[in-house]
């Protein structure tokens, strides 16, 4: 074998069905060397990582959106089918498929099997959760599937230690079907067809003589989890159970993330007091202490709050309880101008907006896609757990009501409004689009399951770098921007007031509060409105570096609780929270529904729509609560 063949890395494709437990193969075989990334030209997610062979090559193994079948119904399903025939650019055809098909659901998966093998490519089918097919009572001879197929078949457990290393083994390029020359991998017809009604109908009955050749039985009936089911699935009694859990993860966010919060806090004090003391006064000094120390920290104290909230989504999607939601809300999402299959998008907002815009790619009716994708930004993203958390925690008592939190209660009523104003957004948009025809969810509901630690973690760790990183970047250069902004122009010789109304920032904050007054915002927050524009958690830490920069005397501190305990109403922060439960200030999002769209008429429409309705939000709440204080 030529030796340029020989060393340069090989490609395998992981491909299935969704949730059959290829994302959890997928961890297993790469562990934390992973990275993500978008797909050139579009915005489908690409998760791609690394393992060694036993030859010393490396091997990249490539995630593919989960698919029902290369016929493609949604951009995520196309994708994966152009990957495997080698259309997508910068992504050749990979060199070995594993198939990953759920034993628990044989049917489903082997269809599946069937057409990826018909485009050619060397593959292995991984015959996954072997060990709940047991117990389940599914009789599989895996030889004789085996030799059906003409493919080598491998029993895999992937949320157990080991429960992958016979795959492992063969996936060995010693080992692939093909003899692992690389070279004469690559047969992938010229002329693809995509599979029409005739090929399904071969296909099922394909499917159903190898069922009866391999002595298939069908998995025996979980008396518990029907009954589970028929709970969780109840028109009433499911939303009411659907309900609880969510106001039960928003007390737990507030509950838990405490100690942690106050530990980071102290912690980047510290070290911002440390900073000063060793530099003394100056330029470089104030800019690391007041601009960098500040402005990250002040953001870096919401990561346990929003590291909860992530724990949480995963584990209910990791159980298998998620889909049974989507399927719950369907009639009720549809009654207000949504799909079912909006949730999971809309729930993924709840942790940022552009995946969860992302995401709607899995909605095949336009008008639905579009109408979730306009709401999207008014659930409640992480981004303003920052906000919420630094307002409630200087303005809302912490005391019990019964056996609640108020603060978590308010958290849970600020997450509440950005829900119901999705709702009422999304009915008014339908009454005015183009009418379309109600279609129901058609779902398989997958098997309930203990989530798997090692995937939980993973995923956790996956959403921590990408936060840190933004506060690495984006946030932590706005910071210094705003620190110049704020810092520049020195005051005048005799001036008497801090520094920082003298700058630039001061002025323009002086300017921006004529249009906010009405809002009850005064000059400091309207300043922390503009980098805010990039993102929403930016504005905690400019308000950390346009107090700590206007503070003089006994009145200067880090920490912004006291600060804004002390000099902002009630009636401001609530007008301030109202604020944030509708404005479109993230930059990345309008980007990301241009792309999603290909136009920017409905980024300007978005943005228009989402600023009318904080102004007009914000100025009631200051307004009422005004007078009711």
């Amino acid at each position: 074998m030529d030796a340029a063949v020989s060393t340069s890395p090989l490609r395998l494709a992981l491909v299935g069905v969704p949730n059959c437990g290829k994302t959890a193969l997928f961890n297993r075989l790469t562990g934390s060397r992973q990275k993500v990334a978008n797909y050139p030209g579009v915005t489908v997610e690409r998760r791609e990582g690394e393992r060694a062979t036993a030859d010393g090559r490396t091997l990249r193994v490539l995630d593919l959106p989960g698919t029902y079948s290369l016929k493609p119904t949604t951009l995520d399903e196309a994708i994966t089918r152009d990957v495997l025939l080698g259309r997508v650019a910068d992504a050749p055809a990979p060199d070995l498929v594993v198939c990953v098909v759920d034993a628990v659901h044989l049917p489903i998966g082997l269809r599946l099997a069937l057409e990826v093998k018909r485009v050619g490519l060397p593959m292995v089918l991984a015959l996954n959760r072997m060990d709940v097919a047991r117990r389940r009572g599914v009789k599989i001879d895996v030889a004789r599937l085996s030799a059906e197929l003409g493919l080598p078949v491998v029993p895999t457990v992937a949320v157990k230690r080991g429960g992958a290393d016979a795959l492992i083994e063969a996936i060995e390029p010693g080992h692939w079907p093909a003899g692992g020359n690389a070279a004469a991998l690559h047969q992938v017809p010229a002329e693809w067809r995509d599979p029409g009604s005739a090929d399904a109908e071969q296909t099922q009955a394909h499917v159903r003589s190898i069922l009866a050749t391999i002595g298939y039985s069908p998995p025996v009936e979980n008396h518990w989890a029907a009954r589970v089911d028929a709970l969780l699935l109840h028109p009433l009694a499911g939303v009411v159970v659907l309900g609880v859990v969510m106001f039960l993860i928003f007390q737990a966010v507030f509950s838990w993330a405490a100690p942690l919060m106050d530990g980071i806090d102290s912690g980047m004090a510290a070290l911002g007091g440390w900073v000063k003391a060793h530099m003394g006064d100056g330029p470089l000094a104030s800019l690391l202490a007041d601009g960098v120390i500040a402005g990250a920290g002040a953001v870096l104290v919401f990561l346990p709050q929003i590291v909860i909230l992530f724990f949480f989504i995963l584990v209910l999607e990791d159980s298998g309880y998620l889909p049974r939601a989507a399927y719950l809300l369907d009639r009720l999402m549809g009654w207000v101008g949504l799909s079912g299959r909006a949730f999971i998008p809309l729930l993924s907002s709840h942790a940022c907006a552009i995946p969860g815009i992302m995401a709607t790619r899995t909605i095949p009716s336009w008008r639905d896609r579009l109408t979730t994708i306009m709401v999207a930004p008014l659930m409640t993203c992480s981004a303003r757990l920052p906000v919420y958390g630094l307002l409630i925690a200087a303005l809302i008592p912490r005391e019990a009501i019964g056996p609640f939190n108020l603060q978590g209660l308010v958290l849970f009523g600020l997450y509440a409004a950005g829900i119901v104003s999705s709702f009422v957004v999304a009915f008014v948009i339908k009454q005015f689009a183009a009418a379309g025809r109600y279609s129901p969810l058609m779902l398989e509901l997958p098997d309930f399951q203990w989530p798997n630690l090692s995937n939980l973690l993973l995923g956790l760790w996956e959403r921590v770098r990408i936060f840190v990183s933004r506060v690495g970047g984006i946030i932590l250069a706005l910071m210094i921007l705003l620190w110049v902004l704020a810092a520049y122009p020195e005051p005048p010789p005799g001036a008497t007031g801090p520094a920082i109304q003298y700058s630039l920032a001061g002025k323009l904050g002086a300017l921006l509060q004529h249009v906010f007054e009405p809002l009850g915002f005064n000059w400091q927050i309207s300043i922390a409105l503009v980098p805010g524009l990039a993102a929403r958690e930016v504005a905690v830490g400019a308000l950390g570096t346009v107090y700590a920069m206007s503070a003089t005397g006994d009145d200067l501190s880090s920490q912004l609780e006291p600060v804004i305990a002390s000099s902002w109403s009630l009636a401001t922060a609530c007008s301030l929270m109202a604020w944030y439960v509708f404005a479109p200030q993230c930059l990345s999002t309008l980007a990301v529904v241009k792309r999603e769209t290909n136009s920017w008429r409905y980024p300007i429409i978005m943005a228009g729509y989402l600023f009318a309705l904080a102004y007009i939000a914000a100025f009631i709440t200051f307004r009422v609560v005004s007078a009711w204080s």
